[in-house]
């Protein structure tokens, strides 16, 4: 399975919007979106795959929530911890740096994805794979990341 994996989209739709036909053009089957989210306009874009959001520091009132939700995606406030066809996967932002260290230190995902920085990172630590998409707002370039499940790889694509 690939998943696509995207963040800090800031509200920037056009931004978002580049991002999502790199994600169409890479056959992704599901999205991960790592935070700062920044504003409901972002959420119907991801309509064409289940997508899970997680809060980032930017992401506040009740308004996205309701968007996600009418849209039949979901949302795990500032931290998701799921199954992915049998991956262990851990999603939050990233700003809590401590949260984002222990997350990876306990060895109890195999992909820990997260956003905030706008740096892409790709990287295994221990036997925990550890991607930051980077970012569609404020980076230069703007960057996605994809990764093969099966294979627990990831490449950071520039959109």
């Amino acid at each position: 399975m690939l998943l696509g994996v995207i963040s800090d989209t800031h509200g920037h739709v056009h931004n978002a919007r580049a991002g999502v036909r790199m994600l169409e053009s890479f056959g992704v089957q599901a999205v991960l979106h790592c935070g700062d989210v920044g504003s409901t306009a972002i959420v119907p874009l991801f309509a064409a795959w289940p997508t899970r959001f997680v809060y980032g520091n930017c992401d506040h009132g009740q308004a996205l929530q309701l968007m996600i939700d009418d849209a039949g995606q979901t949302c795990h406030g500032r931290f998701d911890s799921f199954e992915l066809d049998e991956v262990k996967i851990a999603l939050l932002h990233g700003d809590d740096d401590r949260l984002l260290r222990c997350t990876i230190a306990e060895g109890k995902h195999q992909l820990v994805c997260h956003g905030h920085t706008h740096v892409p990172r790709n990287e295994r630590i221990g036997s925990t794979w550890v991607v930051n998409p980077g970012a569609l707002y404020r980076a230069d370039p703007h960057t996605i990341a994809i990764v093969d499940l099966k294979a627990l790889t990831a490449e950071i694509v520039t959109v």
